[in-house]
């Protein structure tokens, strides 16, 4: 079956020249063990009927941990039955409980990021035949009727850390009965807890034993991942207690094939006349845009009490407010395409196209939502033409679509009345469709443990598979199809979080003081920083210090000063002028990048464009128009350093250092391109006001004897560490878990606070996520694979493979790649 799926992907053309590195993966067998003696008959009985004959190994350690009391996280590939590995415990638990006086005993909550997630969680619990299990679902899309049975009645509450923070916490009172019997705590997918995000949950989850204490509960918790480095101590991190981990995966694996494909460099080709590709014609846009790179506003978020423009923590953000701008759909300037690929879009469309035809199962991944609606509509485009009965076999899936929306497409997924679907990372998690023959990925999904998970999709019903890494027109995406080491040979990434960031911490704070009464011995199930806020903000009034404890002191629920979906800062809202209709929301940071007047903003297939920005009234009103450009930004940055927390010098003499920064950022203009072609049509300049952004940032220092060294002159050095700073963004994503949108990079050939050349990257989000402080302690790894990606590449003078940037504010100019590889060169020594 791979060889054939082979044979279908490669078969055209020269597609086999596209592929860079095969990766066969050996099936391998599993071990299966006894179920626990614990564990009640019932729940045996109930596993069993379910088609459950002998749990594997990994799953029955899991369960003797949390059964013992301990905290764990099982940290195993996709498909590896890690829910079972909970189950035993907590439906033991809740058996039991049943003979409790109270008939209800012992609760648990499962904490998912994803509303889909916790659907199928449900569905699955449901068919177990167990007396005395009440599972039920509590998020926004919970009727009021059920919210009030599943407080007084549920032993399995499904919830997600939105619906904790604003409604099961601050209402606690009303939860009593749930939290006085909390035995257990289940963290699923927590992976997908990293950056900004992943710290609002960590200090969410404090709470929740927080005030599981006041009740007199102490509860287990138990996190699921995917494989991940140091899952122990990562855990650790989140919860804010011990825990041990289960890395040994003792389920079966079928054998399958993981292919690295880099899509062609386009020819020098007139825009008007686009080539054929797999026998259909593509529009321009197709060849030459990259929706997975593009500051999508529709970009995929993980749903949460907010609904669908809750961001997520492997959305596509905002433009950071440091980066030199972003446009709302990338372009390929016209005099570029020479040195352009075929985006990673069209490339997945035609293997999507061709697996279809071929009768195959298949997901493509793709990183925004409208790269997935645009996926989807050139795969049904593409199989029209062979065979148009296929077409109702082939779907987009992404966040945004109403719960029964949803629910209609995973089961026709699940039964196979689909072929074909094009999804965001909404797919990726731990949703059960078995039958998958093969994995399209258009695009390094940000991490390697979404990476598996994705790929991890196909074959889990024992048939070998395939699966496919198409390679953006992006610095580390064509690293990593040239390195194939870096993916197949390395230890999976630890997640990034930073708890004791103050602009999270202090919402936090005051929300858990308003919730019970703050002490100093919780001081201990905090971060380090927690004293020093708590001081801060009795001296702002937002706190009152009594014998008993720290109080909240305003009228307004704290909870709205912790946006645990965004990077911090509020929103501002995109309203339709003429019918008063809420479009979205862009964060602060990104709304004077995508919603400046004259912006063109895209929502589901219709373009708008921006007439007015109020930031006062946190409100811009949008007209539609059709309209056939996009729009870019312009900016000025400044950087300045505040605070260094640690320097390391380099061999050669050059320093590396890492501590906090002020970035001043200033939108001056934008400019109109015409879609397709990328043609300059105008430039318009804009009077906007500054936005500030304290951070923290990663920099590196070159004395003026080590350019001269690198022979780089006056001329070009501002040119070399622009394009070397593109490079280090580029690739930082591969060494600190992030996403390219969530940092930002200033470049100056005389910094006024080092006085020598100087590139500085930095996290987007105030406070910092923890990602420049990664990119500090991976320096020399981090920069030897930025100066390898630029040597490597082939263009003549800088393209997207590897100097170019997509949000570069200043026109990717200038830009002096070869003066940039040699100058890292001689700093790395």
């Amino acid at each position: 079956m791979t060889s054939e799926l082979f044979d279908i992907l490669t078969r055209f053309g020269d597609r086999v020249d596209r592929v860079t590195h095969v990766e066969r993966l050996p099936a391998r067998p599993g071990r299966t063990t006894d179920w626990p003696a614990w564990l009640d008959p019932a729940v045996h009985d109930a596993f069993v009927t379910a088609g459950i004959e002998r749990p594997y190994e990994h799953q029955v350690e899991t369960a003797d941990i949390a059964r013992a009391g301990e905290n764990v996280i099982v940290a195993t590939g996709t498909a590896s039955g890690k829910s079972l590995g909970y189950l035993m415990p907590v439906l033991d638990a809740a058996f039991r409980g049943t003979a409790a006086p109270s008939g209800r005993g012992s609760t648990t909550l499962y904490l998912s990021p994803t509303k889909a997630l916790a659907a199928d969680q449900l569905t699955s619990l449901r068919e177990l035949v167990l007396k005395g299990l009440r599972p039920t679902t509590y998020d926004g899309d919970t009727p009021r009727a059920d919210r009030d049975w599943a407080r007084r009645h549920a032993n399995l509450i499904l919830t997600n850390p939105d619906m904790l923070h604003r409604s099961m916490l601050p209402g606690h009172e009303r939860f009593s009965s749930v939290l006085k019997r909390l035995d257990y705590v289940v963290v699923d997918e927590a992976h997908r807890y990293r950056g900004v995000f992943g710290s609002h949950v960590s200090l969410i989850l404090r709470r929740l034993l927080r005030v599981a204490r006041h009740y007199g509960a102490s509860p287990v918790v138990i996190g699921a991942s995917a494989t991940a480095g140091d899952p122990a101590e990562v855990f650790s991190r989140l919860i804010g207690a011990p825990a041990r981990a289960v890395v040994d995966d003792a389920s079966p694996r079928a054998a399958g094939r993981f292919l690295l494909w880099e899509p062609p460099l386009l020819p020098g080709i007139d825009p008007a006349e686009p080539p054929a590709m797999a026998g259909q014609q593509q529009p321009i846009a197709a060849l030459t845009s990259d929706p997975a790179l593009a500051p999508d506003p529709w970009a995929e978020s993980v749903p949460g009490a907010r609904g669908p423009d809750a961001r997520g923590p492997d959305a596509r953000g905002p433009e950071p407010l440091s980066s030199p701008g972003s446009s709302a759909v990338t372009e390929v300037p016209a005099t570029q395409v020479s040195e352009a690929r075929r985006s990673s879009l069209a490339e997945a469309a035609d293997l999507l196209t061709d697996t279809t035809c071929a009768g195959r199962r298949a997901i493509g991944f793709i990183a925004s939502r409208r790269g997935a609606e645009a996926l989807a509509s050139i795969v049904k485009d593409g199989v029209a033409r062979v065979d148009d009965s296929l077409v109702r076999t082939i779907a987009a899936y992404r966040g945004g679509y109403l719960p029964e929306e949803r629910r209609l497409l995973e089961t026709a997924l699940r039964s196979g009345r689909l072929l074909t679907v094009a999804s965001t990372n909404a797919l990726e998690l731990g949703i059960d469709v078995s039958g998958l023959d093969a994995v399209i990925i258009a695009g390094w999904p940000g991490t390697l443990a979404s990476l598996w998970q994705q790929a991890g999709r196909a074959g889990r019903s024992g048939q070998e598979w395939i699966a496919v890494l198409v390679a953006r027109d992006d610095p580390l995406d064509t690293y990593l199809v040239h390195h194939p080491e870096a993916i197949f040979d390395t230890t999976v990434d630890a997640v990034v979080i930073d708890p004791g960031n103050p602009y999270v911490l202090a919402g936090h704070l005051c929300a858990a003081a308003a919730e019970v009464p703050f002490t100093d011995d919780d001081f201990r199930h905090f971060p380090d920083t927690a004293p020093s806020i708590v001081d801060q903000l009795t001296s702002a009034r937002m706190l009152r210090r009594r014998p008993s404890g720290w109080f909240w002191s305003k009228a307004e629920n704290p909870a709205d000063l912790s946006d645990i979906r965004s990077g911090g800062g509020g929103t501002i809202r995109l309203v339709e002028r003429e019918t008063g209709a809420l479009l979205g929301t862009v964060d602060d940071a990104g709304s004077h990048h995508q919603s400046h007047p004259g912006a063109v903003y895209v929502h589901q297939g219709r373009t708008f464009v921006v007439v007015d920005l109020d930031p006062q009234e946190r409100v811009a009103l949008l007209e539609q128009r059709h309209i056939d450009y996009t729009t870019e930004s312009q900016s000025v940055t400044e950087i300045g350093i505040l605070s260094t927390r640690a320097t390391a010098p380099l061999p050669s003499g050059a320093a590396v250092s890492w501590g906090e920064v002020e970035v001043t950022s200033q939108v001056t203009g934008y400019r109109m391109r015409q879609a397709g072609s990328g043609t300059v049509l105008g430039e318009y300049a804009l009077e906007l006001p500054s936005q500030v952004l304290r951070t923290t940032a990663v920099w590196w220092a070159a004395p003026d004897a080590l350019v001269d060294e690198a022979d780089v002159s006056a001329g070009d050095l501002p040119g070399a560490v622009h394009a070397a700073e593109h490079a280090a963004i580029g690739l930082l994503p591969l060494f600190a878990g992030c996403d390219r949108w969530d940092i930002g990079g200033v470049s100056t050939a005389r910094h006024a606070d080092t006085g020598v050349a100087t590139v500085f990257v930095h996290d987007g989000q105030p406070g910092g996520a923890g990602f420049a402080e990664r990119g500090f302690e991976a320096f020399t790894a981090w920069q030897t694979a930025t100066r390898e990606a630029i040597d490597a590449c082939e263009c003549v003078s800088g393209c997207p493979s590897c100097v170019q940037s997509p949000k570069c504010g200043n026109g990717n100019e200038p830009l002096e790649k070869d003066a940039a590889a040699r100058l890292l060169r001689v700093v790395l020594g």
